[in-house]
Formats: structure tokens, sequence, C-alpha cells
């Protein structure tokens, strides 16, 4: 076999551990920074991000985060576990600490800690 023609094969295996790995609010984002993630509706309003494995926990974190705050749902993304959330920035955080207690305490998920921006 002529190794110049031959295709190379990758194959690539995903072992989600049960973790947070990544929980930030940007307190006060950019309006274009909005409009290019499609979030022009929430200008004023805080953002938190938060990625999740594995990741139909995203509905789990959706669920939670609704019911503990004022905030609303900016993206969901249940194959990649990633959360955008909106709202006042002391609900956008209460939301994401109470996230990761729950995740923590009852499901025994490692957990990211919040960063701000």
């Amino acid at each position: 076999m002529d190794n110049n023609n031959s295709k190379q094969r990758i194959i690539q295996e995903y072992v989600p551990g049960k973790q947070i790995t990544l929980a930030h609010i940007i307190a006060r984002p950019d309006s274009s920074m909005l409009q290019k993630v499609g979030l022009t509706e929430h200008s004023g309003k805080s953002v938190g991000i938060m990625t999740i494995t594995p990741s139909d926990a995203v509905i789990i974190v959706a669920d939670l985060v609704l019911k503990v705050a004022s905030i609303e749902i900016g993206f969901l993304d249940r194959f990649n576990g990633s959360l955008v959330i909106v709202g006042l920035v002391s609900d956008v955080e209460e939301a994401i600490k109470e996230v990761n207690l729950f995740l923590q305490n009852t499901m025994g998920f490692t957990i990211a800690p919040i960063t701000k921006s």
C-alpha cells in the first residue's frame, strides 16, 4: 500500500465525567457581543455561561435555574452540555451558585469555581 495515498483515520472517544467545566458570569456584556451570539433582546442583562458533562445534565440544570432565580434561558444545547442564562447579575449569580450546590451535593458532580468578567 502506498503511504502517500492512504487516508488517515482518527477515532475520538468522549468519556464524560460528572462535572461542571465552566461557570462564568458576564456582568455587563457589550451589546455587539450579544448581537453576535443572538441575544439582542437581552440587552442590558447579565449573562451566565455553563458547560456541563454529561451533556444531558444540562436539562436538569436548565430546570433548576428557572426554579431558583428570575432568569431566562438564552441558549441550551443538550448535545454539548452548554447553557446560557440571562437576567440581573444577582439572579444569574444565585442561579449558578444553586446549580453548583445541587450538582455537587445531590448528584456527586465536581464543580467549577464561578468566575466573573
